[in-house]
């Protein structure tokens, strides 16, 4: 499935007006800020996350327009980051916790440093978005493939793994050096994938051959991989995420970005309450937001996240991907298999073998 183009400029303009609102930190560029209405009576609320800025910020504006009597203060980590400032601080200075790193923010509520949210939005979230009342995955993300037309032209474009794999077979010289995917060593989304793929397709282990066939650059993030196929550097990109993706392609059209059609993972950012918030209050109030049905029209009309509530349709949606892929599309569990990603021995075997089937076509590794 190609994914329809979506221009940004529906929302930039909201965007732009959201991020005069709120303050950026002057010591801190990942910090955002948006004060109370009036300081004498602010509510305090901390939000940790993996998400940045200028997509948080539509979220953030639209939250405080309607309790302007919370003062926000909103810090973007790194997904790993995030997880070990949460344990050296012992879960006290972060109100909420979000982060696209699933097995990392599923450890966490298995290991009880989650508290249950029983508000109506939570107790009607889908049970496949959920984990207990303690763990919601509030967007819903698909990993994607992107390719530059002019670089495949006369070549049959990648719409499944399936392709994607006869034509990193069949066009190997042609595509040597040109392309690009995520370092399972460095990178714990790439890591997830890898696991999940392995877990998919039983044809895993010839695509990463073949990816190293083509000497396939590995990078840490989508960002840096987009950049990438922008300039001209590489032909395709492999297991990008999709949020970041799709408005990106949509501002360059030489590329194009694929979902795939035999099996399409879906990512999900997940939101949890620390069991020591220092003001859990306001902390119920932020995820319920984000659980509602206006927070997730926030993320369908004004980000290209991917609103999960089961009352919303429109491009991206998770109604909207379901009716489109149907059985095709495996949205990542969130259960206890998340935790045998990050078994110490378990880990290195699939790495170990990563290596093994990346440098088996070719001179080079990893």
């Amino acid at each position: 499935m190609t994914a329809p183009h979506r221009s940004p400029a529906r929302w930039a303009v909201a965007l732009t007006a959201m991020m005069l609102s709120a303050i950026t930190l002057a010591d801190d560029a990942n910090v955002l800020r948006y004060p109370a209405a009036h300081e004498a009576a602010a509510q305090p609320l901390e939000i940790h996350g993996a998400l940045d800025n200028e997509l948080m910020a539509p979220l953030l504006a639209d939250f405080h327009a309607r309790y302007p009597e919370i003062e926000l203060i909103y810090r973007n980590l790194t997904t790993l980051a995030l997880y070990r400032r949460f344990l050296a601080e012992d879960e006290a200075s972060a109100d909420v916790v979000m982060s696209s790193a699933m097995p990392w923010q599923y450890q966490l509520a298995n290991r009880g440093h989650a508290r249950a949210l029983t508000t109506s939005a939570a107790q009607q979230w889908p049970q496949v978005s959920r984990w207990r009342h303690e763990l919601f995955g509030f967007t819903f993300e698909p990993v994607v493939i992107v390719y530059r037309r002019d670089a495949l032209e006369g070549a049959t474009p990648p719409d499944s793994h399936e392709a994607l794999l006869s034509l990193l077979t069949h066009e190997r010289q042609r595509l040597k050096g040109r392309v690009v995917t995520y370092d399972p060593w460095r990178s714990g989304a790439g890591y997830t994938y890898a696991t999940e793929d392995a877990h998919m397709s039983p044809r895993y282990w010839e695509l990463v051959a073949a990816l190293g066939g083509v000497e396939a650059a590995l990078a840490d993030t989508t960002g840096e991989m987009l950049d990438g196929l922008a300039d001209g550097r590489y032909a395709v990109g492999y297991n990008l995420l999709g949020s970041y993706a799709r408005d990106f392609v949509a501002d360059h059209p030489q590329l194009e970005m694929v979902i795939p059609n035999d099996y399409a993972l879906v990512t999900q950012r997940l939101v949890l309450i620390p069991k020591r918030a220092r003001h859990p209050e306001t902390a119920e109030r932020f995820v319920d937001y984000l659980l509602s049905r206006q927070g997730q029209r926030v993320i369908r009309d004004k980000t290209p996240l991917g609103a999960v509530h089961t009352a919303l349709d429109g491009e991206g949606t998770a109604r909207d991907l379901r009716q489109t892929l149907g059985d095709a599309l495996h949205p990542i569990a969130i259960d206890p298999s998340l935790l045998a990603t990050l078994d110490t021995l378990k880990r290195h075997s699939l790495l170990d073998r990563w290596q093994r089937e990346y440098t088996r076509l070719s001179d080079s590794g990893p």
